[in-house]
């Protein structure tokens, strides 16, 4: 089955699980959950700012990584733009700092709270920003 892409409707959605799962039991996967939240907006800002998905394989592309990467892709293909919202949260080093895909396979206790925190925060004002 194939869905519509609709990232700021889909990082919402995550940001609003997350939030839910965060005084739960399940405060880590309210985490990882943050963290999918953030790179939706941040790939609704991209579409914002002018960039579209290429041609190029996944992996090439920074609509289909993940964070870290995710961050350094885009810098790239960021050179010489000013003034949008996406730059601000791409060129800090501690934005989305430590978050993985790789922690969804994690035993969940090695997700440190202070990370969550940091996640939660990071991903409410990205989410926000959509659109500004």
């Amino acid at each position: 089955m194939t869905f519509n892409v609709d990232m700021p409707a889909a990082a919402r959605r995550h940001l609003l699980a997350a939030d839910t799962l965060l005084s739960s039991p399940r405060g880590d996967v309210a985490g990882y959950l943050y963290g999918i939240a953030a790179e939706c907006a941040i790939k609704a800002m991209m579409i914002e700012a002018g960039l579209r998905p290429s041609s190029q394989p996944r992996r090439e592309d920074p609509f289909f990584v993940h964070f870290p990467e995710l961050r350094t892709m885009i810098r790239d293909k960021l050179q010489g733009r000013r003034g949008t919202p996406l730059i601000t949260y791409i060129k800090n080093d501690a934005f989305m700092n430590n978050w993985s895909t790789r922690m969804r396979y994690s035993h969940g206790r090695d997700i440190r709270p202070q990370w969550i925190s940091a996640w939660a925060e990071q991903a409410r004002q990205a989410v926000a920003s959509i659109g500004t």
